[in-house]
């Protein structure tokens, strides 16, 4: 859960790298928090997707910086995003290069987010 708030609290960072780990976490927790909103708002109606409506376009942002950081890690531009502009090829690609394993060595956005760590 904390690597899900690191990412909430790099709401805009664009710069710098993201491990496979930080990513995945965000993913995961973000797709809960949505799932959980969801069901709430077909309980409550309007109040809640209003909520569910907020949610989403707060986390738009952090998903989106994080998806950049993580390209960042495997040694691509951000820009490689845009490829989900091709239907269906475009979404393949990129959820394969979001699972590849993090550029050995630091890379032009910086250093490897595990020897930052340690």
């Amino acid at each position: 859960m904390n690597w899900y708030f690191e990412a909430w609290k790099k709401y805009a960072v664009f710069g710098g790298r993201a491990g496979r780990q930080e990513f995945w976490y965000f993913v995961l927790f973000h797709i809960l928090a949505y799932a959980m909103l969801s069901i709430i708002a077909g309980v409550i109606g309007k109040i809640g997707a209003s909520l569910l409506s907020l949610y989403a376009v707060a986390a738009f942002l952090p998903g989106l910086a994080a998806s950049i950081r993580r390209l960042h890690d495997t040694n691509r531009s951000g820009w490689w995003l845009l490829i989900m502009a091709i239907p269906l090829v475009g979404s393949i690609v990129l959820l394969v290069f979001l699972a590849q394993e993090s550029h050995a060595i630091e890379n032009e956005y910086g250093p490897r987010p595990q020897a930052a760590l340690a």
